[in-house]
């Protein structure tokens, strides 16, 4: 696999993105051997830890509402607190970063991550239960942040490689958590907090390959260094770059906030569907072993597939036939969950599978809308911050909407309308530009 990364190409920086140096002025040192693999194993482990707080609840979630004695509306409150987390915390990561270096924020993300697993099912109270939860899941919204960051800085002639790859592994750990919290709860006992708290050993591994590279800034200066390719009269040639740090005002870019509301709309379904979807499938009538199996085949279907499409999308001018055809797979997927939840639950679960890789698309058009790796961290903040806004509302209202009606025709309903502008603002975000370019442009 690693082979296979190496080969892909660079894609291209124009260049007014970077100055080379001098003759008399040294290269930025290369990034040490060691450091590297180092990078790619906290990367791959990180990647595990990012959703196993949101599915291993998702799949005991009716057991902790019994046992904390949760309405249906307090349980939407519960599954809107994920994306509200990764708003208001998410947004500080780039500072945190240019101070203490990404790998020392994404450390102590995971040190959080830890914590917050193993508290919150011992709480007692809800209250504590979502004060722990939201521990844990500030550290999943700084390393959500930087993980495109990290990827542009050490790997940036392989942007799309690392990010299928740490795509691959956030949907391993996403569906794992989904599949076992159920087996794992009953093997120990029966008991939900143990089932949740298990958790926390994954998150505490994830720590250890990241202690080293703590004062490990990057290669390169403090926004990183990037490999260009320059265009002249000879071969292309690869060659260090340093990356000025500039002034960029990204509210300024349409295509950013096209990539923000798709952001946004992606995770509303992504959540929803994390928060409810074994939900409905066990109000149908489906075992509630079943249901989690279901919800882990959802999940799965990123594994594969998170690792083609940023693949492939980087090889392609334009990213909006891949937002179509994943939207597609979504309005059938909901479809099939309103017509016949029980009946067509396997192929409703792999069309859903099939379009929550929107994820990995929406963070390969991260790293591929911007040139440098200060305008990455900039982007990746703002499409997550204000994404991970925009989705607050929807697993929160598919709650209230749930009690209320009581059954899921109208929540469905509500997933199917927000999948249509998710399909139109992705293919706006999908065009061939840059945010830097649409900035200067818009600059008075």
């Amino acid at each position: 696999m690693m082979g296979v990364m190496a080969s892909e190409e660079t894609r291209a920086v124009k260049p007014t993105a970077a100055r080379v140096p001098s003759a008399e002025e040294p290269l930025p040192p290369a990034p040490r051997a060691w450091a590297v693999r180092l990078v790619v194993v906290g990367i791959v482990l990180s990647a595990l830890n990012l959703r196993p707080a949101i599915t291993s609840l998702g799949a005991l979630l009716e057991e902790v509402r019994d046992g904390l004695g949760m309405s249906g509306s307090v349980a939407g409150l519960l599954t809107s607190v994920p994306p509200l987390c990764f708003a208001v915390f998410g947004v500080t990561a780039p500072r945190l970063a240019r101070r203490f270096g990404a790998g020392a924020v994404v450390c102590a993300g995971m040190v959080a991550i830890t914590a917050g697993l193993l508290v919150r099912p011992y709480t007692g109270s809800t209250p504590g239960f979502l004060a722990a939860s939201a521990l844990a899941l500030m550290g999943i919204a700084v390393s959500n942040v930087l993980m495109p960051v990290i990827v542009k800085r050490w790997f940036p002639d392989r942007v799309g490689s690392m990010t299928g790859l740490y795509s691959m592994a956030l949907a391993l750990g996403t569906s794992a958590a989904a599949a076992v919290t159920v087996p794992l709860t009953d093997a120990l006992g029966g008991g939900w907090q143990s089932g949740l708290a298990v958790w926390a050993a994954l998150a505490g591994a994830a720590v250890l390959p990241w202690i080293p590279l703590v004062r490990d800034k990057g290669p390169g200066s403090a926004v990183g260094s990037v490999h260009a390719r320059v265009e002249g009269a000879g071969p292309v040639q690869h060659v260090h770059a340093r990356v000025e740090p500039t002034a960029l005002r990204i509210t300024r870019s349409r295509t950013a906030w096209a990539l923000a509301v798709f952001f946004g709309l992606q995770a509303t379904a992504a959540y929803i569907t994390m928060g409810w979807m074994a939900q409905i499938f066990r109000d149908a009538g489906v075992p509630a072993g079943t249901a989690g199996v279901l919800l882990a085949v959802t999940m799965v279907m990123g594994v594969p597939l998170a690792f083609v499409i940023p693949r492939v999308a980087t090889r392609l001018p334009h990213q909006g036939p891949i937002v179509l055809a994943l939207g597609v797979c979504g309005l059938a997927g909901y479809a099939g969950l309103y017509l016949a939840p029980a009946a067509g639950a396997w192929v409703w679960a792999v069309l859903l599978g099939v379009s929550n890789c929107a994820f990995p698309l929406a963070l390969t058009m991260v790293g591929m809308r911007a040139r440098t790796g200060a305008g990455v961290a900039q982007l990746s903040a703002f499409a997550q911050s204000t994404g991970y806004l925009i989705s607050i509302p929807g697993p929160l209202l598919v709650g209230v909407l749930y009690q209320h009606s009581g059954g899921w025709g109208l929540p469905i309903a509500l997933m199917i309308g927000l999948m249509i502008p998710q399909m139109a603002v992705g293919v706006l975000a999908g065009r061939d530009r840059t945010v830097e370019d649409e900035a200067a442009a818009a600059a008075p």
